[in-house]
């Protein structure tokens, strides 16, 4: 579905910032009758422009209070060194985003804890003890100006 209209991408823009917005007053924010509203987004939802809806956590409330991207560089190009690495980081419950990206690494993780404690336990523990991991290098995170994900 790459032939999106305006309407359409008014309509993402709407659920993108409250998914539970009611098909009622999703309609009256895009100018369109409620039926051919629910019939747009259906039409996302089948196309997979809509692939789902999730509720949008506090870190905080959820015990996070530490934040840190972490450039991974892998001692194998491989597909096995690489297939292992994500098979691994699917199972790391710290990890919240796993990019394989272009550039000097091969992966940019996005990884909440709860501490500094935590932070270096997960270090430690879960990529210090992979046999695919070179180099890593973080980033932490003091602040987020803009955060779409919120």
């Amino acid at each position: 579905m790459g032939n999106l209209d305006a309407k359409d991408r008014q309509i993402l823009r709407e659920l993108s910032r409250d998914g539970r917005i009611s098909n009622l007053d999703l309609a009256e924010r895009v100018a369109l009758s409620p039926s051919a509203t629910l019939r747009r987004v259906q039409a996302l939802e089948k196309a997979g422009v809509i692939r789902g809806y999730r509720a949008v956590l506090d870190p905080a409330a959820m015990g996070v209070g530490f934040v840190a991207y972490i450039a991974v560089g892998l001692n194998e190009h491989t597909k096995a060194a690489q297939e292992a690495f994500e098979r691994a980081m699917a199972q790391a419950d710290e990890v919240r985003e796993c990019h394989n990206i272009t550039g000097s690494v091969e992966y940019l993780l996005r990884v909440e804890v709860a501490d500094l404690g935590a932070y270096k336990r997960f270090h430690t523990d879960v990529l210090g003890s992979l046999p695919q991991v070179a180099t890593l290098q973080t980033y932490v995170v003091m602040g987020s100006p803009k955060d779409d994900r919120a």
